[in-house]
């Protein structure tokens, strides 16, 4: 039998990935096209009051389209839309907006009274956007502070709770998303086998350009380019397990790459999964400043912050301790440019 060369299997590793990627994209079950009434709607000017448009249908745009309304993807309504924007733009930079700018939310809905069911939306694509602003995909909560984050988080199983509740299957393909002083892109508490790939995160955050919040597992960031101007590392690992962080272009100013830790005890929620079973390979760092930090840090906080007590009271995760305490994680081949 004979062996690939070199450059047969680097092809062959490309071919298996974009194939994987392939799979990945495809919806168990699509949902319907968008009407003529749908897509005016969507595409219709941001007025006061009238800022959100609510997508549960499949659709194309046009390269000179702009959304600049704010595309809220709701509960399982939403699920299996795909929105190709052939490279429309999503948000305005130009115009004034509320910090942080929200540009797309995919979040779920929240329980009918007495039924603790959340209706999460899932197998929901974007392909091909511009986007201007915050990106956010959420479930239990939009941050590990949540209200009904905290709640859960007081009893054992609430890493399987925030999951259950949160968006699965969601992937941003081809496309930017420009920050406009606020996180680029946010995964809330629980999100789960969410896929970023061929992308590029650019703009400004006074924070991170990517955050995989607590509880959340099993993403997808591959492949993309990440050239943010940040206040903190590019990229959070807070609490969130079993991602995969692999062939991404990173540039950095004086801050570190990719930092995974345990957020412990912040707003009263105990944090219960730990930063563990990564996979992070592969990636390619640059940076343009002086300083020269560690561009990967594993259980970089080390349960050192004042907020850290605020927890306190429970017999499990980070109110019994406040370290990091990540495990398993696979941190290889990773490069940095001269």
């Amino acid at each position: 039998m004979s062996r690939l060369s070199s450059r047969g299997r680097t092809r062959l590793g490309r071919w298996l990935a974009g194939l994987t990627i392939l799979w990945l994209t495809s919806p168990a079950e699509a949902a319907p096209s968008c009407d003529a009434a749908q897509r005016r709607a969507l595409l219709a000017p941001a007025a006061p009051g009238d800022d959100a448009a609510l997508l549960n249908c499949s659709t194309s745009l046009s390269p000179g389209d702009r959304v600049t309304r704010r595309i809220v993807l709701e509960g399982g309504r939403a699920s299996g839309v795909e929105l190709d924007c052939h490279g429309a733009a999503i948000g305005d930079p130009s115009a004034p907006a509320p910090f942080p700018h929200f540009a797309v939310e995919i979040r779920s809905s929240q329980p009918e009274p007495g039924t603790g069911h959340w209706d999460a939306p899932n197998h929901v694509t974007l392909r091909s956007c511009r986007i201007f602003g915050h990106v956010r995909v959420w479930g239990m909560g939009i941050n590990g502070q949540g209200e009904a984050v905290k709640a859960s988080s007081h009893s054992l199983g609430h890493t399987e709770r925030a999951q259950a509740a949160a968006p699965r299957e969601v992937r941003i393909l081809d496309s930017t998303i420009t920050g406009l002083g606020s996180i680029p892109l946010y995964l809330g508490p629980g999100v789960t086998s969410f896929t970023l790939a061929h992308a590029r995160i650019t703009g400004t955050s006074s924070s991170v350009g990517l955050y995989l919040d607590a509880e959340s597992a099993g993403n997808v960031i591959t492949d993309t380019e990440f050239d943010v101007q940040t206040g903190r590392e590019m990229i959070a690992v807070d609490g969130s397990a079993r991602n995969r962080i692999t062939r991404n272009r990173i540039t950095l100013g004086y801050h570190r790459g990719i930092d995974l830790y345990r957020n412990c005890g912040e707003g009263g929620t105990v944090r219960h999964q730990t930063p563990s079973d990564n996979v992070i390979t592969d990636n390619r760092f640059t940076y343009t400043g002086f300083l020269h930090p560690d561009p990967i840090k594993v259980n970089a906080r080390g349960g050192w912050r004042l907020y850290c007590g605020a927890d306190a009271g429970y017999p499990f995760g980070s109110s019994r301790d406040n370290d990091d305490l990540g495990t398993n994680n696979q941190v290889e081949r990773n490069g940095v440019a001269p």
